[in-house]
């Protein structure tokens, strides 16, 4: 992959203002429980990879981290008003058909020490893991950083569409689990060794949002409104 243009790449002023609207989101406006905060370093490149039920997910996450993030969010967000606020705020746009450009500038992000925070779901959905895409081994096997994995509860329930908005003083719950490490086997083919990559990962977040679930109370939701909407297709 190329490197992006020094111009795309966002700098670190933008996560330190706007960390602090998500923390007001996640404190004042619901109320959050995070457990197991300090296991997000303070220092160095780092990857947060968290489920993804709702529209709020990334805001609690930019909010309860203890660190400034630069989340990887879809690009039709960046279309109308909200682009402009999104770009100041230092999060990085996403083309879920592709993701090169995404990656390329997650990664030199990571390469100046910054941590970034990606949803491997790739979408809103149930939040269990069923799927994942191998965005987030990638970066960890390209830069060396830590994969933080996170569990949010509580965004969205059952019934309720993938972009409503958490009605005040709900009660939402984030844990954070222990940094894992992938590294690239000698003598082990690239394209198997992102499997394996991404399939720990996935299995270490899946059990963080399993554990979470038990000991927070909150379930997470019975539907996928993304996939029961999506067009059918002949086969």
């Amino acid at each position: 992959m190329t490197k992006p243009p020094l111009a795309t790449i966002p700098g670190p002023s933008g996560p330190a203002w706007s960390r602090w609207v998500g923390r007001f989101l996640a404190k004042v406006v619901w109320s959050t429980r995070v457990v197991n905060g300090a296991n997000l370093p303070l220092d160095g490149p780092v990857l947060v990879a968290a489920n993804h039920t709702g529209l709020m997910d990334g805001p609690v996450v930019l909010g309860v981290a203890r660190r400034p993030l630069h989340i990887l969010v879809k690009d039709s967000m960046f279309r109308g008003p909200l682009g402009p606020v999104l770009r100041a705020a230092g999060q990085i746009p996403v083309d879920r058909q592709g993701g090169r450009s995404a990656l390329t500038t997650a990664l030199a992000v990571l390469k100046r020490g910054g941590a970034v925070g990606v949803f491997p779901e790739g979408n809103r959905g149930r939040g269990d893991l069923a799927e994942v895409r191998a965005g987030v081994a990638w970066l960890a096997l390209t830069s060396g950083a830590p994969v933080v994995p996170v569990a949010v509860l509580g965004t969205r329930r059952t019934g309720q569409k993938v972009g409503a908005i958490p009605g005040f003083r709900r009660r939402l719950y984030v844990e954070v689990g222990e940094p894992i490490v992938v590294e690239r086997t000698p003598g082990v083919s690239g394209r198997v060794t992102l499997e394996a990559a991404n399939r720990e990962i996935r299995d270490a977040l899946s059990a963080l949002v399993v554990g979470a679930v038990e000991r927070s109370g909150i379930a997470l939701p019975l539907d996928d409104p993304n996939r029961e909407n999506a067009p059918r297709r002949d086969v």
